[in-house]
C-alpha cells in the first residue's frame, strides 16, 4: 500500500514563521511615534534591516536543527555564543575584561571545545546559530532605537519574505498550520512568550558590556541541561559532564570578579 499525502510528518515551519510575525507586531499599539521616527531615520532603518536579517538567520536554522533532530548541535551553538559575544565586545566595542575574566574564558573555551568535538559534521549549524545571534545583539546595541520599536520593524521588515515563504511552502509541500489546532495555538502561544526574553535581551545589550551579557547567556543552555538530566533523563556523556564542569568553573570566576570589582569601586 502506497504512503499517502496525509501519513507525512506536517512541518511546524509555515506556523512558526507566522506566531513570530503576529507577536512582532503587537507593539504597534503605544510605539507609533517611536516607530516613526525610526523609520524616518535612514541609518536606523539600515541597521535594522540587517538585525532582521540576522534573527531570521539564526530562528530559520535553528528550527532546521530541531525538526531535522539536530538538537545536541543547535544547543552547543547557544554555547559557543557567549564566546562570540565576548569577542565581539572586546575586539568591536573596545570593552576590557580583567585577568580572571580573561582565564574564565579561556576555561569555557575548553569547555566548548569538549562538546564541539564530538560534532564536527554539524558544527556548521552551531556556528551559524551563535554568529547570528552574536552578531543581532551587537547591532541591536549600536542601533539608536528603543528595543521595543526596533522589534516591531524588524518584524514589519520580515513580512513580505515570510509570508513569501509561507506561500511558497504551502502550494508545495502543504501548511500545518490549520492540521492541529491544538499545536497551531501551541505554537502561536510560543511566540508570544519567546517575544518577552527577545525584548528583554535587546534592552540588556544597550545597557551593560556586551561581553559581561555574553557570561549571562550560558545561563540558558546550562539550565536546559539540567531539565535534560533531571526531567527529561537524558543520559550523560563523560565528555558532556566535563565540558558543563569549565563551563560552570568559568562562569563562577567571571561572577565572583565581578563581584569583587563592584565592592572595591564601592
Amino acid at each position: 500500500m502506497g504512503t499517502t499525502t496525509d501519513s507525512k510528518p506536517k512541518s511546524g515551519l509555515a506556523p512558526a514563521l507566522g506566531a513570530y510575525l503576529i507577536w512582532g507586531f503587537l507593539p504597534l499599539r503605544r510605539q507609533g511615534p517611536d516607530v516613526r521616527s525610526a523609520l524616518a531615520d535612514r541609518r536606523a532603518l539600515g541597521w535594522l534591516a540587517v538585525s532582521s536579517a540576522l534573527i531570521a538567520i539564526n530562528w530559520l536554522v535553528y528550527v532546521w536543527a530541531i525538526q531535522n533532530g539536530e538538537v545536541y548541535a543547535a544547543s552547543l551553538g547557544y554555547y559557543i555564543n557567549p564566546l562570540i559575544n565576548v569577542l565581539l565586545g572586546t575586539l568591536l566595542l573596545g570593552e576590557r575584561l580583567s585577568r580572571a575574566q580573561w582565564i574564565a574564558v579561556a576555561i569555557a573555551a575548553v569547555g566548548v571545545a569538549l562538546l564541539a568535538g564530538g560534532a564536527l559534521t554539524t558544527l556548521w549549524i552551531s556556528l551559524t546559530l551563535a554568529l547570528s545571534f552574536g552578531s543581532y545583539g551587537l547591532v541591536r546595541k549600536r542601533v539608536t532605537v528603543g528595543s521595543l520599536p526596533g522589534l516591531t520593524i524588524e518584524s514589519a521588515l520580515l513580512l513580505i519574505p515570510s509570508l513569501a515563504l509561507a506561500g511558497w511552502y504551502a502550494a508545495t509541500q502543504g501548511s500545518a498550520f490549520f492540521v492541529s489546532p491544538a499545536l497551531s495555538a501551541a505554537i502561536v502561544l510560543g511566540g508570544f512568550v519567546t517575544a518577552i526574553p527577545l525584548l528583554l535581551f535587546a534592552i540588556a545589550a544597550r545597557r551593560m558590556p556586551y561581553s559581561m551579557l555574553g557570561f549571562f547567556q550560558f545561563l540558558a543552555p546550562s539550565i536546559v541541561f539540567v531539565l535534560g538530566l533531571t526531567v527529561f533523563e537524558q543520559p550523560l556523556q563523560p565528555a558532556q559532564a566535563a565540558s558543563f564542569a569549565f563551563i560552570w568553573l568559568a562562569a563562577g570566576i567571571f561572577i565572583f570578579d565581578l563581584v569583587r570589582r563592584s565592592k572595591a569601586a564601592s
